[in-house]
């Protein structure tokens, strides 16, 4: 838009370099009238730029409650980590420890379902003396090569829907698994074991959420189980 040959962007620019032109008629800030974002009634300039600030202060509050509210969140799942490692650390019954793992989880992060299976177990003293009882650990129940595979191929936790993974059919009632979150577990940097965590929840895990927290708790867990190895 041109208005006698002065463009919209010269009359701005002219504004924004010449504050005194408003101190010269500051009448004008009173009588502009502009249209309101909230309404179809006209406001004052002051009063534009009144609202203009209410708007922005409502986003900072916005922001500050959302950055009060996630620190509030990571507090306690980090609280609820802490709680799951002190029990792995307290378990000093190798026959035991699998279930205090994959329980443990399931208690402090509401898990419906979670299981665990290593490999490279047989000749270690708890599968011998599991063996007199004539039982065996769920953990140390045989594995397939397919899943072994699958696990060691894992560069990172995987996350998304039950696509009738072998692993998901060690949960207690796979059927009812909508999404899964797998998670290697490594002894020098070698894949030994799989830890399985299941929810009938589609959206509980999801193919782009983070797995940095997965990561960490197949660290634990892997540190943990890895004195149940030959």
């Amino acid at each position: 838009m041109t208005l006698q040959g002065i463009t919209e962007e010269e009359i701005a620019n002219y504004l924004v370099n010449t504050p005194a032109f408003f101190e010269r008629h500051a009448q004008l800030l009173a009588s502009i009238q502009l249209s309101s974002p909230h309404g179809s009634r006209a406001v004052s300039l002051q009063e534009r730029q009144m609202e203009m600030l209410r708007d922005k202060i409502r986003g900072l509050e916005k922001r500050i409650m959302d950055m009060i509210r996630l620190s509030q969140e990571n507090e306690a799942i980090v609280h609820r980590l802490h709680l799951w490692v002190r029990s792995v650390l307290l378990c000093h019954d190798d026959a035991a420890l699998p279930d205090v793992v994959v329980r443990g989880l399931q208690d402090q992060f509401l898990i419906p379902q979670a299981a665990v299976r290593i490999w490279g177990t047989t000749t270690h003293p708890v599968q011998a003396t599991l063996a007199e009882r004539a039982g065996a650990l769920p953990a140390m129940q045989p594995v397939s090569d397919d899943a072994r595979s699958f696990a060691g191929s894992l560069s990172q936790p995987y996350c998304g829907v039950n696509a009738g993974f072998e692993a998901a059919k060690w949960l207690d009632d796979a059927s009812t698994v909508a999404s899964l979150a797998l998670i290697p577990l490594h002894r020098d940097g070698a894949c030994y074991g799989l830890l399985v965590l299941g929810s009938p929840d589609a959206t509980r895990y999801t193919a782009d959420m983070g797995v940095d927290f997965l990561v960490q708790v197949g660290e634990v867990a892997g540190a943990s189980l890895s004195r149940l190895l030959d």
